[in-house]
């Protein structure tokens, strides 16, 4: 405000020519940003489409044959779907024993990961990069390789399918939980610690009961998301209901309406599970969690 008094009119003048020339220099900035962008999306989606089998445009009529190839297979064998319902089931309660299998094993070893690279609360402070980067890898490799490389080696099943998500679920919520617990408080740390308190007693008492809703609230979440992972890996002969899903859709036409029934567990299992994980989410960090 002085510089502009002192200046009059003049320096005003001066002060708003300035600040146009900075707003047309973003705005040059950003339309290149954004041009180069369209251009990568555009180029990446052209490639894609040359060396695909077929070719996005070719196929794209064809989108809706499979679904409607199903409906037209499932409507005159609709008496059969309570059967096949019932039947697939159990592969159902399958896949949900791996997800919460996996979302357990891997919650449990992002807490200790997460603890071990927070700066602030690591036991080995010289050691957090290590810690972080062993995240930053289990987070990289997807499932579906982890789980084909298992497979080899143990065999079809559920064992392949549990231990690849609990591996990228390790990595995964490492990383959140590591985040949570960079903003707790570290005064109960402090206390615990003056009165000789060992490590672990300071992070099971000082800092676990501060971090805990939110940690359970990703964790939460990161079930849904290994609900539909576990169904997934069913296709490369990991076990569940992905496994039965690609049996019924590859004998084709006649097993189709087997093929519904499935999508129709799925899909109720998925919504039941996202309605109850939310809830839960809402309920620990609400207002009123503690």
């Amino acid at each position: 405000m002085a510089d502009i008094s002192q200046h009059g009119p003049q320096g005003l003048e001066a002060t708003r020519a300035h600040y146009l020339a900075l707003v047309q220099k973003r705005r040059l900035y950003g339309g290149i940003t954004l041009a180069i962008f369209v251009l990568l999306l555009v180029s990446g989606f052209m490639l894609a489409d040359e060396r695909n089998a077929g070719g996005f445009w070719n196929g794209l009529p064809q989108i809706f044959d499979f679904p409607a190839d199903v409906v037209a297979d499932t409507i005159p064998r609709l008496h059969l779907l309570p059967q096949h319902i019932a039947r697939y089931f159990p592969a159902l309660i399958e896949t949900i024993n791996i997800a919460a299998v996996s979302t357990l094993l891997g919650a449990v070893a992002a807490m200790v990961f997460s603890l071990l690279a927070t700066r602030g609360l690591a036991r080995w402070p010289r050691a957090i990069p290590l810690f972080r980067r062993a995240m930053d890898i289990m987070r990289a490799v997807p499932e579906i390789v982890i789980a084909l490389m298992l497979i080899f080696v143990l065999g079809g099943g559920p064992v392949p399918a549990m231990i690849a998500i609990a591996f990228h679920t390790a990595g995964a919520l490492g990383k959140l939980f590591s985040e949570v617990a960079e903003n707790a408080d570290l005064k109960p740390v402090e206390g615990l610690s003056s009165v000789g308190a060992t490590w672990t007693q300071r992070m099971w008492l000082g800092v676990i009961p501060q971090v805990a809703p939110n940690w359970l609230s990703y964790a939460l979440l990161r079930f849904e998301i290994n609900i539909r992972a576990s169904a997934i890996l069913g296709f490369v002969g990991a076990g569940g209901i992905g496994y039965e899903l690609k049996n019924a859709m590859s004998w084709g036409q006649g097993k189709f309406d087997e093929a519904a029934a499935i999508f129709i567990l799925l899909f109720l299992t998925i919504v039941l599970f996202d309605q109850l994980s939310s809830y839960a989410r809402h309920k620990l960090a609400g207002p009123g969690a503690h």
